[in-house]
C-alpha cells in the first residue's frame, strides 16, 4: 500500500504522536509499504532535516488552530496517488480540512484521536470544554462520523473518549500501538548521559520524561518526592521534557518551598541517544499523569527494562499491572507517594524481577513489529471492502 499520514506538525515537542508516527511509518516501510507525510510545518523547519520519511511541508500555518491555505487543495489534488489516508489528531485544521476535501467524494480516510478526546480536559478546563463542545457539534463530530474508522490504541482510550463526546455512528476500533524501542548498548548510552550530566553519576535517579504540563502530574511528582526525601536521602529526581506552557517556573518555586531544589535536575528537552541514556541510567521511571493516552515514554522505559511507576490514568496501566512491569496507583498525592514507597520497599530480587517483566511486557504488547502488521492488515481489509476505487495493493 501507499499510505499518506496527515498531521499538523512533526515538531518533536508535540510528543508521542510524532514519535509514534515516525516509528510506525519506518516499520511499515520495512514491511514493503510506501509512506509519505503531509504536515503544516514550514519546509525549512529544523526537525524536518533528515526526517526518515518523505515529507510534504505545506506551511506556514496560522494561529493555534493551524490554519493552512493550501491543505484542502493539496489533498484534493493528490489523494489519488495514495491507497490509504491516515489523520493523526483532532481539534486542529488538518482534520477538518481532510473532512472538507472528501466530504462529497467516496475517498476513505482513517483517524487516530491520540487521546485528544480524554475527559480530563473537560474536568480541568470546563469553560474551554464549552468552546470545544461547540466546535465538536459544528465540525469535529462530522470529521469522526465520516472517517472509515476512528482508531484507538487501547480499549481504555476508547472507553474514556465516549465519556467526553457522543459519536455512536462512528466506526471505532482498537488497534494496538507500539514503538521501535531501545536497540543500542546500554553501557554506551549511560556513558553519554553521564558525560552530559556528570553530577548524576552514582546517584539513584527517579526519571520523569514527558512534556512539563499540568496534566502530566509534575506537581504530584515533586510533592511526593519531597515526602520520601524526609525518610531517605539517597534519591535524586531527574526531570526531562519540554516546558511548553511555562509551567516549570511554578514547579521550580514549589521545589524551593519544599526544600528539595538541590535534589532535582532539570534536564530540558533531550532526544535520540541522550534520551535513551537517561532511560538506561536511572533506577526507575515515574509518570503520575492525570491523563495519558498511549504513553510513549512509558513504553520506551519498558523497552530498556526499566520498571515504571504510573497512575491509573495512563491508558495502558492495565497491561503494565497484569505483567508486573511496574506499579500503578491513583493520580493523587497519596497515590504518587505510595508509588515511590512501594518501590523503595521492594527487595533487590523483586526489583530485578520487575525489570525482567518490563522487557517481557514490551516485547509481547508494545513491539512495533506486531503493531505495524496489525495496522497494515486492518487498512488493507478495510480498503478491500471499499467500492470507491481506492483499493489496497
Amino acid at each position: 500500500m501507499k499510505i499518506l499520514e496527515i498531521i499538523s506538525t512533526l515538531n518533536p515537542t508535540f510528543g508521542g504522536p510524532v514519535q509514534g508516527l515516525k516509528d510506525m511509518s519506518s516499520q511499515l516501510e520495512l514491511l514493503g509499504h510506501s509512506i509519505e507525510v503531509v504536515t503544516l510545518d514550514d519546509k525549512d523547519s529544523p526537525w524536518l532535516i533528515d526526517f526518515p520519511i518523505t515529507v510534504h511541508a505545506l506551511g506556514p500555518k496560522y494561529f493555534k488552530f493551524g490554519f493552512c491555505f493550501g491543505l484542502i487543495g493539496w489533498l484534493t489534488e493528490n489523494s489519488k496517488y495514495y491507497d490509504a489516508l491516515v489523520v493523526n489528531g483532532v481539534w486542529q485544521f488538518h482534520s477538518l480540512a481532510t473532512y472538507i476535501a472528501f466530504k462529497f467524494t467516496k475517498t476513505p480516510y482513517f483517524l487516530y484521536t491520540h487521546g485528544m478526546l480524554d475527559p480530563w480536559f473537560k474536568e480541568a478546563y470546563p469553560l474551554k470544554h464549552i468552546k470545544k463542545y461547540i466546535y465538536w457539534t459544528l465540525f469535529e463530530s462530522r470529521v469522526l462520523k465520516s472517517a472509515r474508522a476512528v482508531i484507538f490504541t487501547s480499549e481504555e482510550e476508547r472507553r474514556l473518549a465516549h465519556l467526553s463526546f457522543k459519536f455512536h455512528s462512528a466506526n471505532n476500533v482498537v488497534i494496538n500501538f507500539g514503538i521501535s524501542g531501545f536497540k543500542g548498548s546500554k553501557q554506551k548510552s549511560q556513558i553519554l548521559f553521564y558525560e552530559k550530566f556528570p553530577t548524576l553519576l552514582d546517584k539513584r535517579c527517579v526519571l520523569f520524561l514527558s512534556r512539563i504540563h499540568q496534566k502530566k502530574g509534575c506537581d504530584l511528582l515533586i510533592e511526593s518526592f519531597s515526602r520520601i526525601c524526609k525518610s531517605t536521602d539517597s534519591f535524586h529526581l531527574v526531570i526531562v521534557g519540554n516546558d511548553q506552557d511555562g509551567w516549570r517556573a511554578r514547579l521550580n518555586k514549589l521545589s524551593f518551598e519544599l526544600g528539595i531544589n538541590s535534589k532535582i535536575t532539570w534536564a530540558g528537552m533531550v532526544s535520540d541517544d541522550l534520551k535513551w541514556g537517561a532511560l538506561n541510567a536511572c533506577e526507575i521511571f515515574m509518570l503520575p499523569s492525570r491523563s495519558e493516552n498511549f504513553g510513549s515514554a512509558v513504553v520506551e522505559a519498558l523497552s530498556c527494562g526499566l520498571p515504571v511507576l504510573i497512575s491509573n490514568k495512563v491508558n495502558i496501566w492495565q497491561e503494565i499491572e497484569s505483567y508486573g512491569a511496574g506499579i500503578v496507583r491513583e493520580d493523587t498525592l497519596e497515590g504518587s507517594t505510595q508509588l515511590l514507597n512501594d518501590w523503595i520497599g521492594l527487595s533487590d530480587r523483586d526489583k530485578n524481577n520487575m525489570q525482567n517483566k518490563a522487557t517481557i511486557c514490551f516485547n509481547e504488547k508494545f513491539n512495533i513489529s506486531s503493531a505495524a502488521i496489525n495496522l497494515a492488515n486492518f487498512l488493507k481489509s478495510s480498503l478491500h471492502t471499499s467500492s470507491n476505487g481506492l483499493g489496497a495493493q
